[in-house]
């Protein structure tokens, strides 16, 4: 599947959106936070013992390819209390991190960047998911 949309559908399990709602709760009014709880809303939530293993969830290892600006990047998706400055994590509440949680290999997503810009984010693979190597509760 190689589609590119503003709303591709997303899998999220049950564990991060829990953990992520609680951090929402904590700081309601961080920049993006809209844009990440609509991400959550429109989400189908499946126990993470059930979750494909080519879905960046959270603690995910992703490549990720800028479409627009024709660079690659490997990402590991964290909590923000994780994201301690080291380039290759990335936060669920930052635009790059809440644009790919959820999404499969092979799907792409257009997504508001700060300052106006809109870039296209594709999932090209997953090196490391914690459900697929049987870490669900990490």
């Amino acid at each position: 599947m190689n589609s590119v949309s503003t709303t591709p559908p997303i899998l999220v399990s049950s564990l991060d959106l829990a953990r992520i709602e609680a951090l929402l709760d904590q700081q309601p009014r961080f920049v993006g936070a809209h844009e990440l709880r609509a991400e959550l809303a429109r989400a189908e939530i499946v126990d993470p013992a059930q979750m494909p293993a080519d879905v960046v969830t959270m603690n995910s290892t992703a490549r990720v390819v800028d479409v627009d600006a024709g660079e690659e990047h490997e990402l590991t998706l964290a909590y923000p209390r994780d994201a301690d400055g080291d380039p290759r994590k990335v936060s669920v509440f930052a635009p790059v991190g809440s644009a790919i949680l959820g999404l499969r290999i092979g799907q792409a997503i257009q997504w508001p960047m700060p300052g106006g810009r809109e870039r296209t984010l594709r999932i090209e693979a997953i090196r490391y998911q914690p459900e697929a190597s049987g870490h669900l509760h990490r």
